[in-house]
């Protein structure tokens, strides 16, 4: 875990409310058709003069949320021009914590990883290295206070093949079943009922009241790929799906009040 600025009082705390955000910013490319995959794919190889401007622009909206997840953020290859997306955007947001969790090293052409900004300091990061048919997909398991109360919260991004989500879900499920209180966000490829039919993870982390908007493709939304799941403990307030931020998923947003044992743990940080 890497801090960016002095810790700053957690504006919601009293309360008991968090501000949460999961965006899958796809390295801050403008992607707004379908053609554009194929003709601004050299993105993804080779950096943009406008990009830092676009995570500038990205930066003004994250930073009204106390905890977001990123997805498909690089860690400072040449594509990215040397920026490490997960800091800059920390700073650039006012965010006192930041964790990157790199997830498929391709060396100097591209880092592919995941991210998490955070208002409230954790009390432990664990990263997790997803299984699949493919390697390179990641979980970040952020603990907030101490013991049977603590907040955990992951941000993961899932495989596009079914029969790699399913593993990834049984692993996750492994994880969250013994714990209390749970948010589970990011880009998991697959849609709610495709969700409720993976029964181990429908057990360990019930999928209600949080249902999600529709979230890709961010120019004509017609599929809910973006999840902010969170276990009965937890109370959600004003799901919504945010403006086009450039992004082919459009960021999604929650407010959850916290029960009053977790907010106690928690305020003693």
């Amino acid at each position: 875990m890497t801090s960016t600025l002095a810790d700053a009082r957690w504006p919601l705390r009293e309360r008991g409310l968090l501000k949460l955000l999961t965006f899958n910013l796809q390295v801050g490319i403008q992607t707004s058709a379908y053609h554009h995959y194929l003709t601004r794919s050299w993105q993804h190889l080779l950096p943009h003069p406008r990009r830092l401007k676009r995570l500038d622009m990205m930066s003004e909206v994250l930073g009204r949320f106390d905890i977001v997840g990123l997805q498909e953020v690089d860690g400072g290859s040449f594509r990215s021009g040397r920026v490490n997306q997960v800091e800059y955007l920390a700073h650039r947001a006012g965010f006192p914590h930041h964790y990157q969790q790199l997830n498929r090293n391709l060396g100097q052409l591209a880092q592919h990883s995941n991210g998490l900004l955070s208002r409230l300091p954790p009390s432990r990061v664990e990263e997790h290295s997803l299984p699949g048919t493919l390697p390179g997909r990641g979980a970040i398991h952020a603990r907030f206070g101490e013991g049977p109360d603590a907040l955990h919260l992951f941000v993961a991004h899932l495989a596009l093949s079914h029969r790699g989500r399913v593993r990834q879900l049984d692993y996750l499920s492994e994880i969250i079943a013994p714990l209390r209180h749970v948010v589970v966000m990011g880009d998991l490829n697959c849609t709610p009922d495709q969700l409720h039919a993976h029964s181990r993870f429908r057990d360990s982390l019930p999928l209600h009241p949080v249902r999600p908007p529709l979230s890709y493709p961010s120019w004509q939304p017609r599929r809910a790929l973006d999840h902010i799941l969170l276990s009965d403990s937890l109370e959600a307030h004003r799901v919504e799906v945010l403006e086009h931020l450039f992004s082919d998923h459009l960021p999604v947003a929650i407010d959850v009040t916290l029960p009053e044992a977790c907010h106690a743990t928690l305020a003693k940080r």
